[in-house]
């Protein structure tokens, strides 16, 4: 079960692609769109980041940031990010503290099999650092059209 809307967003350190630590604290003032996903370079998770890379500038125009978690090395997120041209920072959450903060990490299964892992999971949270919407099990590439949608209605 996510965070529920109206509550402070938890504040936390990660390392983005680069090794730089980002807090979301540093982002106070602006818009954030926090979003979790699973694995780097996947077909999921690549349709969803290409599809905010896609729609980046629109996101701009709102004044909105972009942060992408997974539980991936800033190696890997350096990778995925070069790769596919994204221009919002993707942050590392090795250890899945920020995932679990955020009540995104536990159990999955795929073909039969169980295990932990991210559950696709976006945030939004507004100037303030207070959650102002929680999208839960998004479909990846229709994932940033219906953020789309949906920020006009939203006082962030």
């Amino acid at each position: 079960m996510p965070l529920p809307v109206g509550a402070p967003a938890p504040d936390f350190a990660l390392p983005d692609e680069t090794g730089t630590l980002r807090r979301l604290s540093d982002y106070r003032g602006q818009p954030v769109l926090l979003y979790f996903y699973p694995k780097d370079d996947t077909p999921g998770c690549t349709a969803e980041a290409c599809a905010f890379r896609d729609d980046y500038s629109a996101y701009q125009r709102a004044g909105v940031v972009i942060l992408g978690v997974s539980p991936d090395s800033p190696r890997s997120h350096a990778r995925f990010k070069a790769k596919h041209q994204l221009p919002f920072p993707l942050l590392a959450d090795e250890e899945h503290q920020v995932c679990e903060l955020y009540q995104v990490w536990g159990p999955k299964k795929f073909m039969g099999r169980e295990y932990q892992g991210v559950h696709r999971t976006t945030y939004l949270i507004d100037r303030q650092g207070v959650i102002a919407h929680v999208f839960e099990n998004v479909r990846p590439a229709e994932h940033s059209a219906e953020v789309l949608v949906l920020l006009p209605s939203l006082e962030l």
